[in-house]
Formats: structure tokens, C-alpha cells, sequence
């Protein structure tokens, strides 16, 4: 199984540091319990506009803004509906990020010029406590090149950014990003895009079934426009009952190419497909969390090492869901 590294938390001096410099207008990387943000105060525009330039971020790809309480919420949205106020009881601090109309206080580069905002409570206590020190609600998409996989660990930040940002330390405890709500229409509730809180839970609070959209022309969300996740590797996911031939496959084709083989499960079934195909194989995880946990740093990582990676999908439930539409953004290939 990947082997998670114990990572030291950020001191109070560090967080000091971070939320100075959000307020001088300026760019930190901070950790949440999802991915690390790139981050800067969501009501200086030049600020948000250096985001766009480290990222090579589309304009049109709107950001997500952060707060510590729900008393800023005012700030950031307006004629907010009953069934937000449901979910931030819910599930607020976490990883959901609801869709609202947004303040006119918030400008354009935020939202890419869209009359909604989406905005999120993260639950980490480094993040909660640099929004608090800066005492401005933070715009902040994932802290990666666009298009390339998002930062789970302090490493990958340095290894994307060089010293162009201050980072800050934190341990990633879910691994992929928020669940995202659109709420702008209450009488349709969208998920925009998957995570670890299950559309089954966000129902049941709203008593609402959600609508599954899978992108748009003008996004209201990150990640439902443009190619996101890829590794430098070649990606390509294969589901279990095709995972032994998509081996046997790529092992004939690509003779002169490092191959890598990620499965679901425990090590021994790793071992057992090492034998099998005399290609490195390792195992992202036993449980859906872990494989959650693990993914964005086994693509960074094997992507540097490796020419392919071949991924065993997972079944689309749960947080499943949110692995696979990662997954599946990512890939150059998917058999199934």
C-alpha cells in the first residue's frame, strides 16, 4: 500500500506570516482537509489576478472562496436560500462548496464574470486560523499548474512552484477536492462536482434530489470545463475485469516505456500483480478514503518516475464517485 508520511502542521509564527502577507497582497499555498489552495484576499483583485498568472489559469474558470465563520458568509453571497443555511449546519466546516448569488463586493475575477459565487467553510485548522489572522475571506483554487494534478503535500507545491510562494504545512486528510452545490436555483439543486460528502447526504438534508451536471459553457465551478489531473505520464484507467488484459496490452506495445501499475486493494494483491506481470505495482489503497488519500500524490509522483500509469478504476459510489470523475478527467485512456 502507499505509505502515508507523517507531515508537520504550520506553527503559529508561520500562519502569522501567511496571513500577512494575504493582507499585503500576496499568495500563499495553505493546506485544507481536501487539497492545498493557492490563495489570496478574495476582495484584492491584482492579488486574485497573480493566482491566475502562477496557475496559467483560464480567466474564465472561477475560483472558490474560503471562510473561517459563517458570519462572513454576508460578505461573500446574497439572497441566500434556506437550503444553504441546511447544508452549512450540516456540513459546514468540510469539504462542501455551495454555489450562491454572489455579493457585487466580489469581483469579476473571482467568479469569472458570473453573477453566482462559490464559496466553502474548510475544516482545517491551519486554513480556518490564516482566514481568521488575515481577516479577509481567501479565493483560492487548488495549488497546481493548471491541468496538472493537485497538491497534496508541501513537496508538491516546491516541486510545481519553485520559492514563488510561501507554503504553509499541513496534513491533507481527504485528497481530493470539496463536493460542489449549486444552490442559485433551489428549485434545481446541481452537484457540479463530486467528493467525499455523497450526494445521497446532501439529499437528504435539502429534500431535494440532486441534478448530476457534468460541464458547461460558463462553469460555475472548478474543474467542469477543462482537462484537469493529467499527470506527465500517460494515464490509463482500466476497470478490474479489463485490468489484466489492459496490462498484457500495454506490456506488448510499449516495450521501450517504464510501466507502473496502480491497483485497489491490499499489498498482497499488488504483489500478486507484480508476479503475474513482472511490472511495479503498488497498491493505492485498501478503503475508497485511502485511495482518496493517495491518488493526487501517486500521479504527481509516478508521473515524474514512470512513462505509464495503469490506475484499476473503482466502483462509482461514494467517494468513489469523486475518485473516478478525477480519474477519468485525467486519463489518456479508459477501458472498461
Amino acid at each position: 500500500m502507499w505509505v502515508e508520511e507523517e507531515i508537520a502542521e504550520a506553527n503559529e509564527e508561520q500562519i502569522a506570516k501567511a496571513a500577512e502577507l494575504i493582507r499585503k497582497g500576496e499568495v500563499v499555498a495553505f493546506p485544507t482537509e481536501t487539497v492545498y489552495g493557492l490563495g489570496a484576499n478574495t476582495f484584492d483583485e491584482r492579488a486574485v489576478r497573480k493566482i491566475f498568472s502562477l496557475k496559467g489559469r483560464p480567466l474564465d474558470n472561477p475560483l472558490i472562496v474560503h471562510i473561517s465563520k459563517k458570519e462572513d458568509l454576508p460578505l461573500i453571497a446574497v439572497d441566500i436560500p434556506e437550503q444553504a443555511y441546511k447544508l452549512i449546519d450540516s456540513f459546514w466546516p468540510g469539504p462542501l462548496t455551495i454555489v450562491l448569488k454572489k455579493n457585487l463586493t466580489v469581483p469579476d475575477i473571482v467568479t469569472a464574470g458570473l453573477d453566482s459565487v462559490a464559496v466553502r467553510m474548510p475544516s482545517h485548522k491551519v486554513a480556518l486560523k490564516l482566514i481568521d489572522l488575515a481577516g479577509v475571506p481567501i479565493a483560492a483554487p487548488s495549488a497546481n499548474p493548471a491541468g496538472k494534478p493537485s497538491a497534496t503535500k508541501a513537496e508538491h507545491i516546491r516541486h510545481y512552484f519553485g520559492d514563488k510562494v510561501f507554503v504553509l504545512e499541513g496534513k491533507i486528510k481527504i485528497g481530493i477536492e470539496s463536493t460542489v452545490v449549486d444552490l442559485t436555483s433551489p428549485l434545481e439543486p446541481l452537484l457540479l462536482r463530486p467528493g467525499m460528502i455523497e450526494p445521497k447526504a446532501i439529499e437528504k438534508v435539502i429534500g431535494k434530489r440532486l441534478v448530476h451536471c457534468t460541464g458547461s459553457e460558463r462553469p460555475k465551478s472548478p474543474g467542469l470545463k477543462y482537462q484537469h489531473y493529467s499527470p506527465n505520464a500517460e494515464l490509463i484507467v482500466a476497470s478490474k475485469e479489463k485490468l489484466f488484459s489492459a496490462i498484457e496490452k500495454m506490456r506488448e506495445e510499449r516495450l521501450s516505456q517504464n510501466i507502473v501499475v496502480v491497483v485497489f486493494g491490499d499489498q498482497e494483491r499488488a504483489l500478486r500483480v507484480k508476479e503475474k506481470f513482472g511490472l511495479d505495482t503498488i497498491s493505492a489503497g485498501r478503503t475508497l478514503e485511502e485511495v482518496a488519500r493517495n491518488l493526487f500524490d501517486i500521479l504527481i509522483t509516478f508521473g515524474e518516475k514512470y512513462d505509464v500509469i495503469i490506475f484499476e478504476s473503482v466502483e462509482e459510489e461514494g467517494v468513489g464517485l469523486g475518485i473516478m470523475n478525477r480519474l477519468k478527467k485525467a486519463a489518456k485512456q479508459i477501458i472498461d
